[in-house]
């Protein structure tokens, strides 16, 4: 038959059932099979959400409804296949069993559950098993006389890390059967990582060619505090990508088998790129000594910096908020963060620079931020904090007899800066957006409830090295809007004389590429020192790394765009023995 595939690539609120419904009624007017993404009935991640009684409440009546809407239509040509959960709840109690799975609304007939995901990731933001029980089946779905193999987001992995293959297992159960596969549906909810596409794109290929048939895949798009879904639902035909959808925007496509021209005559090839693993290969030069850290293409940037925007503008419209606010310094952070502050800018949206000197600061940085400001067409409020600085330095003295010096002497301009941020939000209703980057969280280079105040942070999944390439790359291609001169400073904190970064840290060069080993492939002292590293900054970073948890335990949320970020997804007791990773 000539059936048409219909994806709807859609962006809703967690628990929107009002909204989910007017888009399902909406939508659900053509000929062809539909196709929605995984969990679309409810959004996702749920956690908790997902057992309390109010929302089981509301999604039950929600789902009746639905099933109820889709009966009492008159007989049609259309079909859909949506992700939902299915309860088994008994009266006044926890639900004994929560079932991630795709529906299928038929007009006429209602709604049934098909197919019972197999693979719950457990792993960084995942936590599946801890609410869901998987399936156990193969799903194979007749529409209009063709036959199509269904899985759920993970279920397209192969891990070494999982028990069971899915795809592997749904290829002997159709080879069995002897059925001719028309496509596989992939529902997903698949998180947004930078370079992540390609790698979706090519474990897709292996099993379009390994099935001999087309792979339509589904994703959703929404920002969900720390979590970015990108879309960028396709089509994989044998070893052409036939159909793309869009990043970070609500899209709906639409094909017809008889359009595809997909070759299956090559062989395809399961490297360790297209598992499970691959999503998590190292981003260090392994043969370079010392390891470096891989640079982004310039294709990897602008994907980083649409998800930028979009989860900036998804946290601060989910949040209430049509104002921003950024503490500017003259230095490189706060400089990208304003640029990807005004570059997301929506119609009746506001930023505010707000530019703090101390006795430290350097005429360059006010100079610097005076024309970053002229560049973005932003107005710039100037505020010094020397007289207030002074007043707090006379007061303790008077106060205290231990010495107002040092650290405690730097601390405390950080910290004004980050009261005076907050009264001025308190006068505007404006969110502080936070400047720190990757690097400095990782080593506790940034001073609590001083400049790592802030309501999200923008850069906090980058890392130094990392912001001068989006910064770069924005200079590329936005006309120069960030003073070369801001890229070619050496960094500095300014809460001392002559002060620079490379003063506390190894070169950033150097730090970047370490910190990657730990974080995100658990390296220790041993394995860091193998990779070419000194071992004096070695240990230096480490004790840094260790002792700075308490502070990265009080930060705010962290836009993710890695496959290991701090946030969500790091678990890392507070209160522990430091000697270990020594």
């Amino acid at each position: 038959m000539n059936t048409t595939l219909h994806l709807h690539q859609t962006h809703h609120t967690l628990a929107d059932f009002e909204g989910i419904f007017a888009s399902t009624v909406e939508l659900l007017k053509t000929d062809g099979l539909h196709l929605f993404p995984e969990l679309y009935l409810t959004g996702y991640p749920l956690q908790d959400l997902v057992l309390q009684r109010a929302f089981i409440d509301k999604y039950l009546t929600f789902v009746n409804k639905l099933d109820h809407w889709a009966k009492n239509l008159p007989k049609a040509s259309w079909g859909a296949l949506v992700g939902g959960l299915t309860y088994d709840v008994e009266a006044d109690s926890l639900p004994k069993k929560i079932k991630n799975v795709i529906f299928e609304i038929a007009p006429g007939v209602g709604m049934r559950a098909l197919y019972t995901k197999r693979l719950l990731p457990n792993y960084d933001i995942f936590d599946e098993q801890k609410y869901f029980t998987p399936g156990s089946e193969n799903a194979f779905y007749e529409f209009n006389g063709d036959t199509f193999a269904l899985q759920i987001c993970e279920d397209m992995w192969a891990s070494s890390f999982h028990e069971l293959d899915p795809c592997k297992l749904m290829l002997e159960d159709a080879q069995k059967k002897n059925l001719k596969l028309k496509a596989i549906i992939n529902l997903s909810a698949s998180p947004f990582e930078a370079a992540k596409k390609n790698k979706r794109f090519e474990r897709a290929k292996n099993i379009s060619l390994l099935f001999g048939c087309p792979f339509v895949y589904v994703n959703r798009v929404g920002g969900e505090d720390e979590i970015l879904f990108d879309g960028t639902s396709f089509v994989m035909d044998g070893n052409h990508l036939a159909l793309e959808l869009v990043s970070f925007k609500a899209a709906n496509g639409s094909f017809n088998f008889q359009e595809l021209k997909g070759q299956y005559s090559e062989t395809p090839i399961f490297r360790e790129e297209n598992t499970w693993e691959g999503l998590f290969s190292p981003r260090i030069d392994l043969k370079s000594k010392p390891a470096v850290l891989k640079t982004w293409t310039q294709s990897e940037c602008a994907d980083v910096l649409a998800g930028l925007q979009f989860g900036l503008q998804e946290y601060a419209q989910k949040s209430g908020f049509k104002k921003f606010l950024v503490a500017l310094s003259g230095g490189m952070d706060s400089a990208l963060v304003l640029a990807i502050v005004k570059l997301s800018l929506k119609p009746g949206q506001s930023v505010e620079a707000i530019y703090m000197p101390s006795i430290h600061s350097a005429t360059l940085s006010t100079e610097l931020s005076e024309l970053l400001c002229k560049n973005l067409n932003i107005p710039l409020t100037y505020f010094p904090i020397k007289f207030l600085h002074s007043t707090v330095k006379n007061a303790f003295k008077q106060t205290f007899t231990e010495p107002f010096e040092g650290l405690v002497d730097e601390n405390v301009q950080s910290r004004l800066r980050g009261m005076l941020l907050y009264t001025r939000s308190n006068q505007t209703g404006a969110m502080v957006i936070n400047t720190s980057n990757k690097s400095e969280l990782a080593v506790g280079y940034s001073t609590q409830y001083g400049d790592s105040v802030g309501a999200i942070s923008v850069l906090g999944d980058l890392y130094k090295t990392e912001v001068y390439q989006l910064s770069n790359h924005i200079n590329q291609h936005f006309n120069d809007l960030i003073p070369v001169g801001i890229i070619h400073r050496g960094p500095s904190a300014e809460l001392r004389d002559n002060q620079l970064d490379q003063d506390s840290l190894p070169p950033y060069e150097r730090l970047d590429p370490m910190l990657e080993g730990i974080l995100s492939y658990q390296m220790g002292k041993k394995q860091l020192i193998n990779l070419g590293f000194i071992e004096e900054e070695v240990t230096r970073v480490l004790n840094l790394y260790l002792k700075s948890e308490y502070k990265r335990s009080q930060f705010c949320p962290i836009l993710k765009i890695k496959a290991k970020s701090f946030g969500f997804g790091y678990r890392i007791p507070i209160s522990k023995n430091l000697n270990y990773h020594l």
